[in-house]
């Protein structure tokens, strides 16, 4: 009987050694998050040295009193190994360890099913004192299945899993306290505290599940459960992301001003919960409240580019931190949060769109020194991208002419015409797309719609550089860079089936892809903006010819439509421009102004005819109409 006491005291000091050695270096906390290639060295020491004496305890057969510490280096091993996400190894220690549990009480019934062999274990050990170091190596166990995403496992096992904390917390708490009045090296040491672990599962587990109901439609039945999981001890992370999730739920059943209530709680609880700002957010969108959204998307984009902001917030120096264990794609949906550029370039879009384009035209300037630095903080985040950079280029432009900013408009333009203008082809045809594209043509496709791309831009920067001269009223120039637009469209051509290329009309943009409407609206500025330049050279047949054919180009362009009525008056055609004034107040715009981009809409610079004095005209007029 000496031996086997002299063995169980001697691997029970390598075990608290392995373990006191981790604690010290746990305690250096943020020293050692801020290095994590040291903290990831110092876990496979940790984990080796657990799994040598394991080795070693297991390489003779289980005797009783070495079980209590056998079954405590296997937890320990086992926390080692799923903190490296070493899942499978750390489930064959549980299943060798419970197998041996099982040959020295004698029973040597197996399961291939894990819930059944776990019931089977827990009813072998009974009410002995091997039951809670069994309970711990069950919740590792409950660990690696929320850590794999095998949330239908713990919901069939639910009840077992829920009883662990009320069977351990019964006594065991209790009992760990008196352990440690005796001599350390008396007891084998755990080396993560399993009060912590038990809090840390329940709460991820109803969080993930929150997730998945969510996910599925089950609003309701997630927000229940979300309810309960604030109620539990936890860290603040946590317990924010159970507010965050439960204004989701409440999101999800079109009760948003409640929604708002728990994405505040949320914040107030975790200022680093980012994705609740981002919430709060698309519901102010979703409200129509603008200026809330505006200060709302201000505020994310200065969240993001803090520091902290790209640490994972549930990251930790702890061997298990939360981030390990909340990895469903349900959950990162629901917490995903874009790049802080891609925040900045919708709150310069929505700026400009709204009538705060001072605001917008540094947003966007801000933007553009961000791609072109180094220092590109949070461009590879998740989120929708960018748009390319010729796209950047022309908002921001749009926005600075906005501004009364025309030569900085103008200089944007140049880089866009100057990087792209030798790369144009000499004549694009856009095909009518077919319903299911074979996989053979998709990289020809990409290539066509890149070269459409390209000289849409350069137009659109001509384009600009015309409404830059009409608003410098310098109106030779806005004639010659208009002219130079439309000479770069008319190089597309459109080709339907079994048919020859044409050139594309009004009637074909209703059913045809973003393009071909780009082109229309492009071609229907332009003619429209030489047009009215040449009514302030008094050309006004040329200017005639253009508005009309704006008008047939881009019929919702209300500015050729008044303007080409003024032309109509000036020539003495009086009836024909009332028709005409009287037709382009009756459209009805088909697309939603915030559905395009900033530089296809209709200029507020230059000339611009007053619809007061305009009807003043037509009620003059009246009399002499009826007769």
């Amino acid at each position: 009987m000496h031996q086997p006491l002299c063995l169980l005291d001697s691997w029970s000091q390598e075990n608290n050694e392995a373990v006191n050695k981790w604690k010290q270096l746990e305690g250096g906390g943020d020293a050692l998050t801020r290095d994590q290639s040291q903290n990831h060295s110092r876990l496979i020491w940790c984990s080796s040295e657990f799994h040598k004496l394991l080795r070693k305890i297991q390489g003779i057969p289980p005797i009783a009193d070495h079980t209590q510490l056998e079954l405590t280096v296997v937890y320990n091993a086992c926390v080692c190994s799923i903190a490296q996400s070493q899942f499978s190894e750390a489930e064959l220690l549980l299943t060798r360890a419970t197998e041996r549990v099982l040959q020295m009480t004698e029973d040597d019934s197996a399961a291939s099913d894990p819930p059944v062999f776990w019931r089977t274990a827990l009813k072998s050990v009974g009410n002995t004192a091997l039951k809670p170091r069994v309970l711990y190596l069950l919740c590792l166990q409950w660990a690696i299945w929320l850590a794999t995403c095998q949330l239908k496992t713990i919901q069939g096992f639910q009840d077992e899993l829920l009883s662990v904390f009320e069977t351990l917390s019964a006594g065991v708490w209790e009992e760990e306290r008196s352990a440690s009045r005796r001599k350390s090296s008396d007891i084998p040491l755990l080396v993560m505290d399993q009060r912590r672990l038990i809090e840390l599962l329940q709460i991820c587990t109803l969080i993930a599940q929150g997730a998945e109901r969510l996910s599925e439609g089950q609003s309701s039945e997630a927000l229940s459960g979300l309810h309960t999981a604030s109620a539990l001890p936890a860290p603040r992370t946590l317990i924010a992301y159970t507010h965050l999730l439960s204004g989701s739920c409440l999101a999800h059943m079109s009760r948003p001003q409640m929604a708002l209530q728990c994405y505040r709680m949320a914040l107030e609880t975790d200022s680093r919960c980012v994705c609740a700002l981002y919430q709060s957010m698309l519901i102010y969108r979703q409200l129509g409240n603008t200026q809330a959204e505006i200060q709302a998307l201000r505020l994310l984009h200065s969240t993001l580019m803090l520091p902290s902001a790209t640490e994972p917030a549930l990251a930790g120096a702890h061997l298990l931190p939360p981030s390990l264990l909340l990895r469903s794609q349900s959950l990162s949906s629901l917490l995903s949060v874009p790049a802080a550029l891609s925040v900045l370039h919708s709150l310069a879009l929505k700026c400009v769109l709204h009538e705060r384009v001072s605001e917008g035209v540094e947003c966007y300037l801000d933007l553009l020194a961000a791609l072109h630095s180094e220092d590109q903080h949070g461009v590879h985040a998740e989120g929708p991208p960018l748009p390319k950079l010729p796209e950047l280029y022309l908002q921001a432009g749009a926005a600075l002419l906005m501004a009364r900013r025309p030569a900085d408009c103008m200089a944007l333009c140049d880089e866009v015409i100057t990087t792209s203008l030798e790369l144009l082809p000499g004549k694009v045809v856009l095909e009518e797309p077919v319903e299911k594209c074979e996989a053979e043509t998709g990289t020809l496709c990409a290539e066509g719609e890149d070269r459409v791309g390209m000289l849409l831009w350069v137009g659109a920067a001509y384009l600009l550089q015309g409404h830059c001269h009409i608003h410098l009223r310098d109106w030779k120039q806005a004639v010659t860079h208009y002219t130079r637009c439309f000479n770069l469209l008319v190089k597309v051509h459109f080709k339907k089936r079994g048919c020859q290329p044409q050139i594309p009309s009004a009637d074909m943009v209703g059913m045809q892809g973003t393009d071909l409407c780009i082109l229309q609206r492009l071609k229907g500025l332009s003619l429209a903006g030489r047009g009215i330049s040449f009514t302030q050279i008094d050309q006004n047949r040329e200017a005639l010819r253009d508005l009309q054919l704006s008008m047939q180009a881009f019929p919702e362009c209300t500015g050729a439509g008044l303007w080409c009525g003024e032309v109509l008056w000036r020539l003495g055609r009086r009836r024909e421009a009332v028709a005409c004034w009287e037709k382009t107040w009756s459209l009805t715009p088909q697309s939603s102004v915030q559905s395009l981009s900033v530089y296809l809409q209709e200029p507020q610079s230059g000339p611009l005819l007053d619809s007061t004095e305009l009807r003043r005209r037509i009620q003059e007029l009246r009399p002499t109409l009826s007769a």
